[in-house]
């Protein structure tokens, strides 16, 4: 068996950056001799049970570059959750094909499958190196600072929810907007970023780690819209009740589910339709509009966070340099060290595999409704630089004439 093959997949939802971490396992793969071909399965753990490869060796370095750059996932991803029947088949494509080092770019699930895949390898007393490079809009990868693709998705939302928030300032009223995270709010907690001054908003942030309920949900868009004269609310697609159920299923009569069986939050808009009804017909406030971010999040181009390029890169060139140069299998993790500054450890597969971290107490305010200084010091340095900022008329009076009586 010759170790001069590597295989490349990506795995779960695209992101802005994902191609940064492709690009940097092909080009660092090119320092190390030995290494004859880089193989990438087009549409992830699918592409390599099809034995659908492509030959990376042959891409140019400035088309690397190029598509490095791009928002998505280049090779193609899939929502496949392999069992271990399903990695088996992995492992006898990888032995078919003489791969030597495997590397799958995806969230918990994907590790995952790199760990029941190492274990195979193993057992089969085949000599496979296994390492799973980090990637989620979620930013819910245990054992991790932050995510590839979390701060580019972040810094999206942020000025979203900002340019939201000045929208609603010239049009006063409620408006809504529904942020993806199933389990993890971060992503939504992130629209906390968009504020300039204190009556901006959200007003409101609603996150999958506190509980939801509908008539306090009603009554704090009713005290802001009081205050205010107008409501900006952020929501997680992944708000549930005391018992786990999620409010989308509660208040629709019909509800899709996913591949996987989970209730579909993302793409349908239902649930900020939902909500903006509830807003209507409880609190009889006449202007309400809600908007599902969806997709738009998660490989918006132009919209990158340039701390978040560099350092899905790096991960990249980090999993090759530890497969290449170590002798074990794991997750590249990001450690956050100082004021700002990243290593990259390899952490073991059972430190990540199938695990989900969700936002830690001291990042949520006690009202359960906002964020804490905490959060914005975590993600502030994420967003990268030269994040826009809002401008605001003074407002300078000019005598009544008239006055209101002559009116």
């Amino acid at each position: 068996m010759s170790s001069a093959k590597i295989l490349v997949a990506q795995g779960g939802g695209p992101t802005a950056v994902i191609n940064q971490s492709l690009a940097g396992v092909v080009l660092e793969a090119r320092r190390f001799r030995g290494i004859e071909h880089v193989y990438g399965a087009r549409h992830g753990v699918r592409g390599i049970v099809d034995e659908n490869f492509v030959d990376l060796t042959q891409e140019t370095s400035a088309n690397l570059e190029r598509v490095a750059a791009t928002p998505a996932s280049a090779l193609g991803s899939t929502r496949d959750k392999p069992d271990i029947k399903y990695c088996q088949e992995i492992f006898k494509v990888l032995q078919a094909h003489e791969i030597g080092h495997f590397f799958y770019i995806g969230g918990n699930d994907s590790s995952d499958t790199v760990r029941i895949v190492s274990d195979e390898a193993r057992k089969a007393n085949y000599a496979l190196r296994c390492v799973h490079i980090p990637k989620t809009i979620d930013n819910d990868l245990v054992g991790n600072d932050h995510t590839p693709g979390f701060p580019s998705a972040a810094r999206f939302v942020a000025q979203a929810f900002a340019g939201a928030n000045l929208d609603n300032a010239a049009l006063p009223g409620v408006y809504v907007g529904v942020v993806m995270g199933r389990h993890a709010g971060f992503l939504t907690a992130a629209s906390a970023l968009g504020r300039t001054v204190a009556e901006d908003g959200p007003h409101l942030i609603y996150l999958p780690e506190r509980t939801f309920v509908l008539e306090q949900f009603l009554a704090d868009v009713k005290a802001a819209q009081e205050r205010f004269g107008r409501c900006v609310v952020a929501v997680s697609e992944g708000i549930h009740d005391a018992s786990g159920t999620p409010i989308a299923s509660l208040l629709a009569k019909e509800v899709e589910r996913d591949a996987h069986g989970n209730v579909q939050l993302s793409g349908t808009g239902a649930l900020a339709d939902l909500l903006c009804d509830e807003i209507k017909n409880q609190l009889k406030i006449k202007r309400v509009r809600g908007d599902t971010f969806g997709y738009l999040q998660r490989s918006f181009i132009g919209c990158v966070s340039d701390v978040d390029q560099r350092e899905a890169r790096e991960v990249g060139e980090k999993a090759v340099q530890y497969a290449l140069r170590g002798e074990r299998d794991g997750s590249v993790a990001i450690k956050r060290r100082g004021e700002y500054a990243v290593d990259y450890e390899l952490v073991p597969l059972e430190t990540v595999a199938g695990k989900t971290r969700v936002m830690e107490d001291e990042l949520i305010a006690a009202s359960g409704t906002d964020v804490t200084d905490a959060f914005r010091r975590y993600l502030q340095p994420l967003l990268g630089s030269d994040m826009p900022e809002a401008a605001r008329l003074r407002h300078n009076p000019v005598p009544k004439v008239l006055g209101a009586a002559a009116r």
